[in-house]
């Protein structure tokens, strides 16, 4: 019987009841004090982010995969595929507003749940990356490209 609850409690010590890290600490966190504000507090859409884009205050992370941005690529925004993203967490400005985004919301939405377990302001952008090229016509573009020329 002994050697039965020995091997029943190991995997248990190993696996089920290890102390948490401080990303698993982060996720719990984020959970536990989830409210209306949280989830407000995580989303933004385009018309909201170019502002933010052209002062500086945020940064758009890309998070499809390489293949996809090798199609077609969103400026300014800094690709980091969403498999990637543990390997590359020190590309991320954690100084700014840091914005998820793929084209309709699903893989950014993971990121931002991610980047936020990690202690970083976090948002997903809620109208995606074809939300933003549609935001992003005319006197908007050049707006951006300008205010980003300024910066450099």
């Amino acid at each position: 019987m002994k050697h039965i609850n020995a091997f029943l409690i190991t995997p248990l010590i190993l696996f089920g009841a290890a102390p948490l890290y401080g990303a698993d600490r982060g996720l719990e966190k984020f959970i536990a004090t989830f409210d209306y504000a949280a989830r407000k507090d995580m989303k933004i859409d385009s018309k909201t982010l170019i502002p933010l884009l052209k002062s500086g205050k945020a940064q758009l992370i890309d998070i499809r995969f390489k293949e996809e941005n090798a199609t077609w690529g969103v400026k300014p925004s800094i690709s980091i595929p969403l498999n990637e993203l543990p390997a590359r967490l020190s590309a991320v400005d954690k100084s700014k507003i840091v914005v998820t985004a793929c084209p309709h919301k699903d893989r950014a939405a993971i990121a931002m749940v991610y980047l936020r377990a990690h202690g970083i302001k976090a948002k997903y952008l809620t109208d995606g990356l074809i939300g933003l090229a549609e935001n992003l016509r005319g006197d908007e573009a050049k707006g951006l490209v300008d205010a980003l020329a300024r910066k450099k």
